[in-house]
C-alpha cells in the first residue's frame, strides 16, 4: 500500500508537473532583463530538457552511453575538462604533473569539495574509482588505464598514479565521462553495476539527484554546497523522456522543451527547424568523442569471417546513399576508424573502397558464394543499435542495398539491454550497425575495437568481433607506450591502415550530431566534451536574444 502524500510532496509534484508540461514554469517573472551578448547571467529558473534514449543508470562507470552520460555529467565532476585546443583544464584535481620516466602521474585535488551527502572527496575515492572501478568494468578505462599499477594518496589531496609503462593517454580521459570519480564510502564492498546509488547517485557535481520517474523525467536540483559558489545558476534541470522523434520536434517549436543534444529529432525535420526563429542548431561539443557509425562483422561466423566477403560489403554500400536517404546528407563519409576531424592522427595512406557493386560481385563470387537460382547468395541478419531511430531506416537502405549484389539482409530491432546481452555477451550477431567513439585521442577509441587482449565477455561496446592480429597487436601495444608525439602519430597511421586491411569492423559515416535549443538558453558548453558536460554555467533569459 502507498504512502500517503504529505502537503509538502504534493504541492512538489503539482510545481514539477507544471515545469514538465508548461514551458513558461521554466523562469520565473522576476527575469526581467533581455538577454544580449554582455548581459549577466539569470539565477534561478528550471531548464526543461530531453534525451533519448532515456539513460538506463546515472553511474557511467560500467555504461557511459550517451545518455547516461549527459545526465550524470551533472550530478558528477570529472577530475579535468578540456578547451577547444583539446588542453587539459582544472576541476576536482588543480593541478597534475606526469615525471620525467612518464611512470607517475601527479594530480593535486582541489579542497574544500563535499559529496551531496555531505562527506568529504578525497584522494582515496579517487584511488577507489581507478583501482577498484575504471580498470575493472568500464568499457574503455579499464583499457587506458591498463598501465595504472598503484595509486599512492600521500595526503586527502594528492593521488600520484603508479604506472607500469608510459601511458599518456591517461590525461586525455580524466573528465566526468571517461573517468567518473564515484564515492568509496558509498561502493566500497559491493558490486558496482548493482550498487542501488547507481538510480539515486551522490556526486560531487553541480546539480544533485532529486528523482527519477522511469519512463518520465530525471530531476536534478542545484547543489547549494558546489564548490564554486557561482554555479550553478539553474535551479532545476528536467531531463524529460519523449520516445517519439516527431514530439520531440513539436516539443521545441511550442516551447515545452528548450535543449536537446544528439541529434534528438527526426532529420526531415532539421531544415525546418532551422528556420526558426526561436531555435538554434550548433554541431559543436561532440569532437571529444568523433564517433563514427561502423558495420561490426562477426569474424567466428563462416561467411563474415570470411575477408572476401567483407571487402565485398565494403564495396556494395552506397556511403553517400545512406547519409543523403537517411541522415538528409548531415554527415560525411568514413574511410577508416580516425575521421577526417582528427587531423593530427589521421592518414589517407591506407586501403580504400570505393562504392563498385561490380567488384562486390567479383569477390563474393571469388568467396565462394555464387548467386543461387532465386538470385540469393547468403542470408545474414543486421541487428540495429538501439541509440537512434534512424538506425531502423539505416537498416532498410542496407537492406536494399546489399540485395542488389545477391546479399540478403534481414535488419532487427531490440531494446537496449538484450541488444547488450546478444552482442556483447552471447556474442550471437552476424552483424550490427552501431556508433564507436574513436574520441580526441584516438587510443581511447581504437584500442578497446582492435586489440585482442580488450575483449571482456559482459562488457558493451569493446570488441566482439573475435579478431585477433599479432601485427594489430603489436602496433597499439607499442603506441600505448610511446612517449614521441610524432613516434605515437606514425603508430595510429599503422592501425589505420591494419585496420582498413583486415576490416574486422566496415567504418560507414561519422557521427551526425548536433544539438537544438531554444535562444533564451546561454551558457551551454561547446567545448570539445561539452555534450556530455554539465550544465552549470546555463542560465535562461525571459525572450530570445
Amino acid at each position: 500500500m502507498s504512502k500517503p502524500e504529505n502537503a509538502a510532496d504534493v504541492s512538489r509534484r503539482r510545481l514539477l508537473q507544471a515545469a514538465i508540461f508548461s514551458p513558461l514554469i521554466a523562469n520565473t517573472p522576476s527575469f526581467a532583463q533581455t538577454a544580449s551578448a554582455d548581459a549577466k547571467p539569470v539565477r534561478g529558473g528550471t531548464l526543461i530538457a530531453a534525451i533519448f534514449p532515456p539513460p538506463n543508470t546515472l553511474n557511467v562507470t560500467f555504461n557511459n552511453q550517451y545518455a547516461n552520460s549527459a545526465v550524470s555529467a551533472n550530478i558528477f565532476d570529472g577530475l579535468l575538462t578540456y578547451d577547444d585546443d583539446q588542453n587539459p583544464q582544472p576541476v576536482l584535481a588543480t593541478s597534475w604533473d606526469t615525471s620525467s620516466d612518464g611512470l607517475a602521474i601527479t594530480l593535486k585535488l582541489r579542497e574544500g569539495v563535499k559529496w551531496h551527502d555531505g562527506h568529504p572527496f578525497t584522494s582515496a575515492d579517487v584511488r577507489y574509482s581507478i583501482l577498484e572501478v575504471l580498470k575493472k568494468v568500464h568499457p574503455r578505462a579499464r583499457i587506458t588505464f591498463s598501465a595504472v599499477r598503484d595509486v599512492e594518496t600521500p595526503d586527502a589531496h594528492t593521488a600520484i598514479l603508479r604506472l607500469s609503462r608510459p601511458a599518456p593517454v591517461i590525461l586525455n580521459t580524466l573528465n566526468a565521462v571517461e573517468a567518473q570519480i564515484i564515492p568509496q564510502h558509498l561502493y566500497e564492498g559491493t558490486d558496482v553495476r548493482t550498487n542501488p546509488h547507481n538510480g539515486k547517485p551522490i556526486g560531487t557535481g553541480p546539480f544533485r539527484f532529486k528523482d527519477w520517474k522511469k519512463g518520465q523525467y530525471v530531476e536534478l536540483e542545484r547543489n547549494p554546497d558546489y564548490w564554486d559558489p557561482d554555479r550553478p545558476y539553474l535551479d532545476r534541470v528536467i531531463f524529460r523522456d519523449i520516445p517519439d522523434p516527431a514530439s520531440r520536434a513539436a516539443a521545441l517549436e511550442t516551447g515545452d522543451i528548450l535543449y536537446l543534444p544528439f541529434a534528438g529529432v527526426p532529420f526531415s525535420d532539421v531544415e525546418r527547424l532551422r528556420k526558426n526563429k526561436n531555435l538554434v542548431l550548433d554541431q559543436r561539443g561532440y569532437s571529444y568523442n568523433a564517433q563514427i557509425y561502423y558495420l561490426m562483422f562477426n569474424l567466428k561466423r563462416p561467411i563474415t569471417g570470411n575477408l572476401k566477403v567483407r571487402q565485398a560489403f565494403a564495396h556494395a554500400v552506397d556511403k553517400q546513399g545512406l547519409i543523403d536517404t537517411v541522415w538528409y546528407g548531415l554527415s560525411a563519409r568514413s574511410d577508416g576508424p580516425i575521421p577526417k576531424s582528427l587531423k593530427r592522427y589521421y592518414t589517407k595512406d591506407k586501403p580504400e573502397y570505393a562504392y563498385d557493386p561490380a567488384l562486390a560481385e567479383k569477390l563474393l563470387d571469388e568467396a565462394g558464394y555464387p548467386r543461387k537460382s532465386n538470385g540469393i547468395r547468403f542470408s545474414l541478419q543486421l541487428d540495429l543499435s538501439p541509440s537512434a531511430p534512424a538506425f531502423v531506416q539505416a537498416g532498410e537502405y542496407l537492406r536494399q542495398n546489399f540485395s542488389k549484389v545477391g546479399i540478403e539482409i534481414r535488419p532487427v530491432s531490440s531494446e537496449a539491454p538484450s541488444y547488450v546481452k546478444k552482442i556483447w555477451t552471447n556474442y550471437d550477431y552476424d552483424i550490427i550497425i552501431n556508433g564507436f567513439s574513436t574520441l580526441f585521442d584516438p587510443e581511447m577509441g581504437l584500442t578497446r575495437l582492435y586489440w585482442s587482449k580488450a575483449v571482456s565477455r559482459g562488457v558493451p561496446y569493446i570488441s566482439a568481433t573475435g579478431y585477433a592480429s599479432a601485427d594489430m597487436d603489436r602496433t597499439i601495444e607499442a603506441y600505448q607506450r610511446e612517449l614521441d608525439p610524432a613516434k605515437r602519430i606514425k603508430l595510429f597511421g599503422d592501425v589505420q591502415r591494419l585496420a582498413m586491411q583486415d576490416l574486422p569492423l566496415l567504418p560507414l559515416m561519422d557521427a551526425p550530431f548536433y544539438t537544438l535549443y531554444n535562444r533564451r538558453v546561454h551558457g551551454l558548453d561547446f567545448d570539445p566534451d561539452g555534450a556530455r558536460s554539465s550544465l552549470k554555467n546555463v542560465w535562461i533569459s525571459p525572450t530570445p536574444a
